[in-house]
């Protein structure tokens, strides 16, 4: 599971100057189940600025940046943040099955979001790599099934009308709407949890981009149909789902109650999916 970090009386630690662990190694120290112990490491990977005259030495492997991220303090040592050490552990494994188990926990675990790893990868310029691109999407799938249990979580938690979950909304006769996690009939309110896959891919991959171009147009286009057909719309990230949740929940109460000055909606046939 994950460790908490001590608090920093100070920051880092002067004596360490410009540099902290990253790669397996600080994933280990944040408590990665995935990441063999430190200890055990051949090498450690370390994180310096690119314009320092360092070298690497035997059992310490240095790795240049142009600009370091802010550390955090675990067991006294400056680690680098989850997602840069993923990023630097990636880079160096070639094992498709050890990266999946690496991005899974980060976000089983609530390390961090799914698109704040695959910014990221994207920064390491690791994202195509065959042992990456699958991974990513199994890092997708895990986050959007937390983020699906702390809205149910939301709803119970904060005493909101029960919906009906996880369902298609459709035009009698006429052309389906798309489907939404969450749906208030009576008060046609639809929610959304944005997990759309971040903007990735190689540079060249001109496919995969115009495939995601068209993913986020089909996106906005769902969501203009259904307000213009009287269905309001609230979009919740899982990253304020989870840093901010009663903030949330008046979001969504708001529109629940706001339904009752608004002009009746266009009926909706509501189908499971």
């Amino acid at each position: 599971g994950r460790r908490a970090a001590p608090a920093r009386p100070g920051g880092t630690d002067p004596a360490y100057g410009e540099a902290m662990v990253t790669g397996l190694a600080a994933l280990s120290l944040h408590g990665f189940a995935a990441a063999p112990p430190a200890v055990s490491l051949d090498r450690i990977d370390v994180l310096v600025p690119r314009a320092r005259r360092l070298r690497s030495v035997r059992y310490a492997h240095l790795v240049r940046t142009p600009e370091l991220p802010e550390p955090e303090v675990l067991d006294g040592l400056p680690v680098a943040p989850v997602a840069r050490a993923l990023a630097d552990a990636v880079a160096g494994i070639g094992d498709a099955f050890v990266v999946r188990r690496l991005l899974t926990e980060a976000v089983r675990d609530g390390h961090c979001e799914p698109a704040v790893v695959v910014g990221e990868l994207t920064r390491a310029k690791i994202l195509g790599h065959p042992q990456v691109v699958d991974a990513v999407d199994s890092l997708l799938a895990e986050g959007r099934a937390l983020a699906e249990e702390r809205l149910y979580g939301l709803v119970r938690g904060y005493d909101l009308p029960e919906p009906l979950w996880n369902v298609d909304l459709r035009l009698p006769g006429g052309p389906h709407l798309g489907g939404v996690d969450a749906y208030w009939p009576e008060e046609a309110v639809a929610l959304e949890l944005d997990t759309r896959a971040p903007r990735y891919g190689r540079p060249d991959d001109g496919r995969r981009q115009e495939e995601h171009e068209a993913e986020w147009s089909a996106y906005a286009a769902r969501r203009e149909h259904l307000e213009r057909l009287g269905v309001t719309v609230v979009h919740l990230s899982p990253r304020k789902l989870r840093d901010a949740p009663e903030q949330q929940a008046v979001v969504v109460r708001t529109a629940l109650m706001a339904a009752a000055s608004r002009e009746p909606a266009a009926y909706v046939m509501v189908l499971p999916r």
